[in-house]
């Protein structure tokens, strides 16, 4: 399996780490650390060293309750650094908004995969994914960041998961957006409780249903946290044992602040996979 990305093929035959770079002020275990300028530039410079095959870009915070940020604000904070990026490596960046107008600027900029954790679903969205030539990772999330987590409620969550994430894909493919360039991530944390994230990565071979490549995120989440017990800080082993798990069970691209232990980790679950097949 191959991931269409700009003028480039990622080779999809081994698991791959998209880093995260955070140039926000409140994002969960990061917010602050890397929105200059010139330590964001250094720190992903650090992942592209360690093997991160993507740069992921986000400018607003996602976190359960967190705030919206301007147009002008996200423009700001995100536009530079691809920019910037783009320049000096030839490592694939990718933008996390769900900003129609931020879309635009950040492919202009050299981005090329929309991480969108509204699947496309705000206003203007979908037109200016179509009339891009980029990758789009679609997420599955019930409700909003901001109140996301308030009561999630399933009847069966794979199912419903797999349901949502095909209906925006058909969206894409009605809207004139080839399947080739689309991926998708089930959305572990984003309206969901402790008992649905542990159920959808041990189910997550039902994703595999929709056809396409799938992205995770169980980097530092909280429910590493309520699990082990362990500060945000403390969570690296946690996410190291979910990526694994992740990828065995069917995830092509894992997204992770730790990104040197990420890539450690899923090149021995890869080596163990290539001598059992």
């Amino acid at each position: 399996m191959q991931l269409k990305l700009g003028k480039k093929n990622l080779d999809l035959s081994q698991p791959r780490v998209m880093g995260v770079l955070n140039v926000t002020h409140d994002s969960f275990s990061d917010g602050g650390q890397y929105h200059d300028f010139d330590t964001a530039l250094r720190h992903a410079a650090t992942m592209i060293d360690q093997g991160a095959s993507i740069i992921d870009v986000g400018g607003e915070s996602t976190r359960p309750g967190a705030s919206e940020i301007s147009l002008a604000e996200e423009l700001d904070r995100v536009v530079p650094i691809i920019e910037a990026l783009t320049s000096e490596f030839d490592t694939a960046i990718s933008v996390d908004t769900s900003k129609p107008e931020v879309m635009r600027n950040a492919v202009a900029a050299g981005a090329v995969l929309i991480n969108d954790v509204f699947a496309l679903q705000q206003e203007g969205a979908m037109e200016a994914a179509a009339e891009l030539d980029c990758a789009i990772c679609l997420m599955h999330m019930q409700g909003v960041p901001r109140s996301m987590q308030s009561n999630p409620t399933y009847s069966d969550i794979c199912a419903e998961v797999v349901a949502l994430l095909n209906s925006r894909v058909v969206a894409c493919e009605t809207f004139g957006i080839d399947r080739v360039r689309l991926l998708v991530d089930p959305g572990f944390g984003f309206g969901k409780n402790d008992a649905h994230n542990i159920e959808l990565l041990a189910k997550l071979e039902e994703i595999q249903s929709i056809g396409l490549p799938i992205l995770v995120g169980w980097s530092r989440k909280r429910t590493l946290g309520n699990i082990t017990g362990r500060a945000v800080e403390e969570r690296l082993a946690a996410g190291l044992a979910a990526a694994v798990q992740a990828y065995e069970r069917g995830a092509n691209i894992l997204r992770s602040h730790d990104v040197a232990a990420t890539v450690d980790a899923l090149a021995v679950a890869h080596a163990v996979r290539r001598a059992t097949d």
